[in-house]
C-alpha cells in the first residue's frame, strides 16, 4: 500500500508525463544533432510543463474557471520564450524556427493532456518531419533559398 501511494502521482499519469518527455525529447533531438537552440532538454520541458499546467486548469475547472483560459495564457507565454530566441543581425532575423518549434511543443502538451498521447506522438513524428524535410529540399534546390533565406545563408557563412 505504501509503495502504491508512494509512486502515485494522481492526477497526473505516468504514461503522459512519459509521452511528454518522449515527444519533446525526439524533436528536441533533431534541434540539437543540428546544432540548434531549443535541444532536448529544453523541449522536454516546455511539453511536460505544458500538460502540467493543462491538467491542472482542468482540475479546477468550475462554473467560475475555465481551463481554455488556462490553454490561452500558456500560448502567450511561450510566446515570450520563442521571441526570446530570435535576434535580428545585419537585417537577418534568425532564430524564428526555433520560436516556432517552441510554440509547437506547447500544443503538443496541450494535446497530451486534452486529446491522446498517441497523436501528440504522431504529430511530433510531423514536426521532425517538417524540420528535417524542408533542409533537405533547401539543399536540393535553390528555389527554396531565395529571398531572405539566401541572405541568411550568406550571413551564416560570414560568421
Amino acid at each position: 500500500m505504501f509503495s502504491i501511494s508512494l509512486f502515485s502521482i494522481y492526477p497526473y499519469s505516468w504514461a503522459s508525463i512519459g509521452t511528454s518527455i518522449f515527444c519533446g525529447a525526439i524533436v528536441g533531438l533533431e534541434r540539437q544533432l543540428r546544432g540548434k537552440p531549443v535541444g532536448i532538454r529544453t523541449s522536454a520541458l516546455i511539453v511536460l510543463g505544458t500538460y502540467i499546467f493543462i491538467t491542472t486548469s482542468m482540475l479546477i475547472a468550475a462554473d467560475i474557471t475555465d481551463p481554455s483560459r488556462i490553454i490561452g495564457q500558456v500560448v502567450t507565454g511561450i510566446g515570450f520564450i520563442g521571441a526570446g530566441v530570435m535576434l535580428a543581425k545585419e537585417g537577418v532575423v534568425v532564430g524564428v524556427t526555433s520560436a516556432a518549434t517552441i510554440w509547437v511543443l506547447a500544443s503538443i502538451g496541450v494535446c497530451i493532456a486534452v486529446v491522446d498521447i498517441f497523436v501528440a506522438i504522431k504529430l511530433s513524428v510531423v514536426v521532425v518531419a517538417i524540420l528535417y524535410g524542408v533542409d533537405i529540399l533547401e539543399d536540393r534546390s535553390t528555389k527554396f533559398t531565395r529571398g531572405v533565406h539566401s541572405k541568411y545563408r550568406n550571413w551564416r557563412k560570414k560568421v
